[in-house]
């Protein structure tokens, strides 16, 4: 049997017995963001020191087929590897400073940003975000506020890269809305006088 053959038999077969290929779009986010780097794109205010997960937003898993992306395939984001990402990039650290990932919830000297996500989707060939951001310290939480924002859909990247281009229509337009949320985010705490509230 040739090679064509065998591979075309193959992809038979994995439609037929409903057998998908995972795909997951966080594991190279870092490398993403280190190439798509833009100086200057964010509002600058220290708010914080550390930063923290609640256990459901680490643990966050969300699976999607796409038909442009090849429908054998499962996309796959997991938004506290994402989150842990943006933490670390070169445009979030120029904007608040290198904040220390925080292991619990407990209030401990200095602000903690909390990133409590509450939707993650992407549909209509964008990434869709409700993640709500808060400041605690050993006063309370002193900020919190819900974001929501919209990626640019990337139809075209998808309809002309299919599979290939995939992975990074999901990365492009989930950064995008992670911009567009932390740039309003930056801008709000910067109103507000947390720095005395965590003395």
């Amino acid at each position: 049997m040739s090679t064509c053959r065998i591979i075309l038999a193959s992809a038979i077969l994995a439609l037929a017995t409903g057998c998908s290929i995972n795909r997951p779009v966080a594991d190279d986010y870092s490398t993403y963001l280190g190439n798509n780097a833009r100086a200057g794109a964010l509002p600058s205010a220290r708010v914080a020191d550390k930063y923290y997960l609640p256990p459901a937003t680490q643990a966050h898993h969300y699976e999607f087929k796409s038909v442009m992306g090849g429908y054998a395939n499962t996309w796959v984001v997991e938004f506290g590897k994402v989150l842990d990402a943006t933490m670390r990039s070169s445009d979030v650290v120029a904007a608040l400073g290198n904040l220390n990932k925080a292991g619990n919830d407990k209030p401990a000297a200095g602000n903690t940003l909390v990133f409590d996500l509450l939707r993650y989707s992407f549909e209509e060939h964008g990434a869709h975000i409700e993640l709500a951001i808060s400041i605690r310290n050993a006063n309370g939480e002193v900020f919190r506020k819900v974001y929501n924002a919209d990626g640019q859909t990337q139809g075209g990247k998808m309809f002309w890269g299919g599979a290939f281009a995939m992975k990074n229509a999901v990365q492009q337009s989930t950064k995008l809305a992670m911009d567009d949320i932390l740039a309003r985010f930056i801008r709000d705490a910067g109103n507000i006088n947390v720095a005395s509230a965590a003395r």
